[in-house]
């Protein structure tokens, strides 16, 4: 068991102004953030001795595969669930995310990110759920990037870190983008792989990446981001000179 320190920015609503409370609880060795939180919760009682209303985060999964978790940890976008509390400098400091409105507490509205999948059409048109026989083979190379592609989880983290999502741009980050490249990969995707360089080429697409490459560093699967934008990026240029789509 060891005691630790947690500074949490709170917020009551929306458009309120945020303000910071400071606990102590005790958790045992190989806690997690969101164990921390719960004991917090259990009784949420400041190191001022003033009892006030729990903190308000959100969870699900509890194995860094939901990415409901995601806020600023010591400055840092990451998941709740994965941010063990032995691993930390004391005291830890929980904000949420930056770049999404704030519903409460570390919970934010992170509805613009599946927006942006529906304007990227990130999804496979089939013709029904009928069988229709063995689908086209893949090799594992293009597979393995696919699948890597795929893991995913729209937590946000990498549009946190990406210093071109800000109030002033318009830009959809690039979580959004890696899975239209996801997509454009796949032998039915690419049949409709048109339609998504379109979409990109807007003025909240691709133009908008400045190569940073923070989102690559802060991801938590680890999903080779910039790579995929580079491959958009050539798609979107062999388009807008050519007129068409490289293979």
């Amino acid at each position: 068991m060891k005691k630790v320190i947690l500074r949490i920015k709170r917020q009551n609503t929306p458009v309120s102004r945020p303000y910071w409370h400071t606990f102590e609880v005790t958790v045992k060795t190989g806690s997690n953030v969101i164990s921390a939180l719960q004991e917090i919760r259990l009784n949420p009682i400041t190191v001022e001795n003033k009892k006030v209303n729990p903190p308000v985060w959100e969870c699900n999964c509890l194995e860094e595969v939901c990415g409901a978790c995601s806020m600023l940890i010591n400055g840092k976008p990451r998941q709740a669930c994965s941010a063990l509390i032995d691993q930390l400098s004391s005291p830890i400091t929980l904000e949420p995310l930056s770049k999404f409105p704030v519903i409460r507490d570390l919970m934010v509205d992170r509805i613009s990110m599946f927006k942006s999948l529906i304007k990227v059409k990130g999804w496979i048109d089939i013709d029904g759920s009928f069988d229709i026989g063995r689908g086209p083979k893949i090799s594992p190379k293009n597979q393995n990037f696919m699948y890597t592609l795929s893991t995913c989880m729209t937590c946000g983290c990498c549009v946190e870190s990406c210093p071109q999502v800000n109030r002033r741009s318009p830009y959809i980050g690039p979580a959004v983008l890696a899975q239209a490249v996801l997509f454009n990969s796949h032998p039915t995707g690419k049949m409709t792989k048109h339609k998504r360089v379109d979409a990109v080429m807007k003025n909240d697409g691709i133009a908008n990446c400045g190569n940073a490459q923070n989102c690559e560093k802060v991801c938590p699967k680890k999903i080779p981001l910039v790579t995929a934008l580079s491959k958009l990026q050539r798609d979107v240029v062999v388009s807008g000179i050519l007129g068409k789509l490289s293979e």
